[in-house]
């Protein structure tokens, strides 16, 4: 159940499409990314948490167990389909603990107060 939004699907598609992103990317053979001059394990970090982030801005802190186990298994399945495909990419437990440190993150960001930002958001906007 999301929290009460003026638009709830645009919200979802929106944070679908950072999943659809995040996974392309991660399935994408080496030799066609970009050099980016950043650490591999901060991109999962990062990654992770603003995913994490988009999330508990629009479920209830009732639904952030959910948030966190669903993106540690996509982390998981992403690192399964890496080795299995053979395209320059292979499973790595640290990307596994990077992705969780980057969702535990963004979980307790949204504990502290960031959760629900969708709601506040909607109601700046509609303001005006």
């Amino acid at each position: 159940m999301l929290l009460p939004l003026r638009y709830p699907r645009l919200w979802l598609a929106a944070g679908w499409s950072l999943i659809a992103l995040a996974t392309i990317v991660s399935l994408l053979p080496t030799q066609k990314l970009p050099n980016v001059h950043t650490s591999d394990k901060f991109a999962h970090a990062a990654v992770y948490t603003v995913i994490a982030i988009w999330f508990v801005g629009i479920y209830p802190k009732s639904r952030y167990v959910v948030i966190g186990v669903g993106l540690f298994l996509l982390g998981l399945a992403i690192e399964g389909a890496q080795s299995a495909m053979n395209l320059g990419r292979q499973a790595d437990v640290y990307d596994v603990l990077a992705n969780a440190a980057g969702i535990g993150l963004g979980l307790g960001l949204g504990w502290l107060g960031l959760g629900g930002w969708a709601q506040r958001i909607e109601a700046l906007v509609t303001k005006r």
